[in-house]
């Protein structure tokens, strides 16, 4: 018997199942390191405000919102850490990472606006970063699991 069906060549079609990562990648990697190191940075403040109530500009009554340092101390500690841990979480393009990074990163430029009084360039600093760290996730937060 002799076989009349036509061979037609067969190329395996690839196609792509997730995009390729664009140059702001480096967005969201800095995003996450920063949010790292202001995470550091918090734990710092908060430790400060713990133990040396005097380090800072003005008393605890003066403040936006009138607590005392022991109490800043421990919300800037907490903050801290998950700050640290969620710019962790950040770099292995976790969507937790990318929903609580916008959301502690938010919070995080409140307390340190209502903080402003104590320490005043420390506090804008670290408003802008958080401001920064909310755009890049927010407009490149989904490309960073594509890498």
């Amino acid at each position: 018997m002799t076989d009349t069906a036509q061979k037609v060549p067969v190329t395996p079609t690839r196609y792509p199942t997730t995009p390729e990562p664009s140059k702001w990648t480096g967005w969201i990697v800095f995003a996450a390191v920063m949010m790292a190191i202001v995470g550091g940075f918090q734990i710092i403040e908060g430790l400060t405000a713990l133990f040396r109530h005097t380090y800072y500009v003005v008393g605890h009554d003066n403040l936006l919102v009138r607590v005392d340092y022991t109490t800043w101390g421990w919300v800037h500690l907490i903050m801290g850490l998950v700050l640290l841990g969620t710019g962790l979480g950040l770099l292995t393009g976790r969507l937790w990472a990318r929903i609580l990074g916008v959301a502690v990163a938010g919070l995080s430029a409140i307390v340190n606006l209502a903080f402003i009084a104590a320490y005043p360039i420390w506090s804008i600093l670290v408003i802008s970063l958080d401001v920064i760290v909310i755009y890049a996730i927010t407009v490149h937060g989904k490309e960073l699991r594509n890498v």
